[in-house]
């Protein structure tokens, strides 16, 4: 199965280059990290194993020092390992929210 994620800055309308994320088992193992492309994207991380992960998003990186989120943990649960999974993030200075995309 792969993963995906997306983030978007809802505050400029457009995607969020340059943001660090980091793939984690439940315990806290790291299995990949990289930083959001051009698109705001990241494509291609395997996944193993049923059961939950989290996204580990350095939103602060992005936001800068004073950010009110400096990190967003999404955790989500994987029932069928052979699906795709997308995980988007929608980013502002003041909010996020997240989803299962496709």
């Amino acid at each position: 199965m792969t993963l995906s994620t997306h983030v978007l800055d809802t505050s400029k309308g457009r995607p969020a280059a340059g943001v660090p994320v980091r793939l984690e088992t439940e315990d806290g193992a790291t299995l990949a990290d990289g930083r959001t492309n051009e698109d705001g994207r990241i494509t291609g991380w395997d996944l193993e194993h049923a059961g939950v992960h989290r996204l580990v998003f350095g939103t602060g990186d992005y936001l800068g020092p004073d950010a009110f989120y400096p990190q967003v943990v999404v955790a989500f649960r994987v029932a069928d390992p052979a699906e795709h999974h997308h995980v988007p993030l929608l980013l502002s200075p003041f909010g996020y929210s997240t989803y299962r995309g496709s």
